[in-house]
């Protein structure tokens, strides 16, 4: 096996050399399925933990742990901003890592096993003291972003790199989402089961410990196959940029931050919704009658609700192309979030006892939510491309790990303010919820994460990169990587 293997890579060390002495520049580049599924699997991966973070941690922390809702939301905002500086901190680490892999693959290597290990610390349950408690979260939670950070940031900037065709970029970016969303799924149709059954259906620390841990693992092996998987094919032919360049370069992007806070409102208001699904069902809606089914227990009903929502997202991600070649980008990613957020602003006035008309919504909220995600990060590495083009400096890694610091913003805000509210409304882990509770549960998962989809519409209302102009940009692209090295790419192995 490890004969074959070599060979394998010498042959592609040699075509590498053969396409480099040809001068290709990555427009033209179509890349293989299997490397596109390879490139799926690391968010896959991600994701499985992502929706740990934004559908589980919340409820975990409150209900499991034993910390109060107002402490939780404290330290996800204390935690996360933190974080959300890692991002451009780890963008300029990977443009300026230089390897035979590559800036970006080897930290999906490096960083797979102690990805996992943390991502079991930060579901375990010490018998600690509320103030211990408190303090352990805080630090396995600061260590686990830190180590997401780490290995998402290479992950998200490696897609600028494997191909310079937009159109390329955006089904790269499908498949990701793809990835991302079966990762997803994974988790919500499994986790309930597997906790109740790990836990013995009493001891749900250890359930979730348990649960955690063959996610951990799994992650750390697919993050691996997608190190193995794939290819930098682009790499700027030019001196290293200084940091006050590179900084100076996106303070004059505007576009850049457009997105930026296009993609921040898009976090809150999935945070907000995701984070507020478990207390939705089991404080609001309760056991139910369902048409064809019967009567369905509440943890029955939210395991079916999160993994339609994904199910949902996908058909979305699906969508992404051909919606975005029709309408183009910026309609495309304008009209999905309106619809989020008016069909959001719907669910509010419905009650438990209309449970087709909820999980509808759900289904009808998740595909518009799901078709905005592929495209934010197909945006970004036009971004980068125009960045380029102004400036002849290419910084692929700081402008993709804005999205990622968008993310955590969002998630931040969205993270924070679902302690909040629930502590505001009165919430009270484990018992029968007030009236005043229940409006609280019910505004995050409807009108509170609306608005942050209509905050969406606004930033992207102002965004200037359409399809005219990105065509415009990327011929002037190749024409100057060709002939007066302004930015000139070379293919790497």
């Amino acid at each position: 096996m490890s004969d074959n293997t070599g060979e394998t890579r010498a042959e592609g060390s040699a075509s590498a050399e053969k396409e480099l002495m040809a001068g290709t520049d990555g427009e033209h580049v179509t890349l293989k399925l299997r490397e596109k599924v390879a490139y799926g699997l690391g968010d896959f991966a991600s994701s499985m933990f992502w929706k740990l973070f934004s559908m589980f941690l919340l409820f975990f922390y409150t209900d499991v742990f034993g910390i109060s809702a107002a402490a939780v939301g404290t330290m996800f905002l204390v935690t996360r901003v933190w974080d959300a500086f890692n991002d451009p901190i780890m963008g300029l680490i990977c443009d300026r890592t230089s390897t035979r892999w590559g800036k970006f693959r080897p930290y999906l290597l490096y960083v797979a096993f102690p990805f996992a290990i943390i991502g079991i610390l930060t579901f375990s349950t010490p018998d600690f003291g509320m103030t211990g408690k408190l303090i352990y979260a805080y630090v396995t939670y600061t260590l686990m972003m830190m180590v997401y950070t780490a290995v998402n940031v290479p992950y998200a900037s490696l897609m600028g790199v494997m191909t310079a065709n937009t159109v390329e970029r955006t089904s790269l970016a499908s498949y990701r989402f793809l990835g991302a969303f079966s990762g997803g799924l994974f988790v919500t149709a499994t986790a309930a089961w597997l906790i109740d059954y790990f836990g013995d259906g009493v001891d749900s620390a250890i359930g979730y410990q348990i649960t955690v841990g063959i996610y951990a693992f799994l992650a750390a092996g697919l993050f691996i196959l997608t190190f193995l998987g794939t290819r930098e094919r682009l790499r700027p032919a030019i001196k290293t940029n200084k940091l006050k360049d590179d900084l100076r370069d996106i303070a004059k992007n505007a576009p850049w931050f457009i997105m930026l806070g296009a993609a921040i409102s898009v976090l809150i208001f999935n945070s907000l919704r995701e984070g507020a699904m478990l207390y939705y069902f089991r404080y609001f809606i309760g056991s139910q009658e369902v048409m064809f089914f019967g009567e369905v227990s509440w943890n029955a009903l939210v395991s079916a609700y999160m993994s339609i929502w994904l199910a949902a997202n996908i058909v979305g991600v699906l969508l992404a192309k051909p919606v975005s070649l029709w309408l183009g980008k910026k309609i495309s990613f304008l009209t999905a979030m309106l619809l989020s957020a008016m069909l959001s602003f719907a669910l509010f006035f419905l009650q438990p006892q209309q449970i087709e008309l909820i999980f509808l919504l759900n289904v009808l909220i998740g595909i518009t939510a799901g078709l905005v995600l592929p495209l934010i990060w197909s945006m970004y590495a036009d971004i980068a491309d125009f960045s380029e083009f102004r400036t002849g400096r290419r910084a692929t890694g700081l402008i993709f790990s804005s999205s990622s610091m968008s993310q955590k913003f969002g998630w931040t805000i969205g993270g924070a303010l679902s302690g909040w509210f629930l502590a505001a409304f009165g919430y009270q882990a484990g018992v029968d919820q007030t009236d005043t509770a229940l409006l609280g549960i019910r505004l995050m998962i409807s009108v509170l994460a609306g608005l942050g989809a209509l905050l969406a519409v606004v930033f992207i209302w102002f965004y200037k990169l359409d399809e005219k102009k990105m065509v415009s940009i990327t011929e002037e692209l190749v024409v100057r990587r060709k002939n007066d090295g302004k930015g000139p790419q070379h293919m790497i192995s």
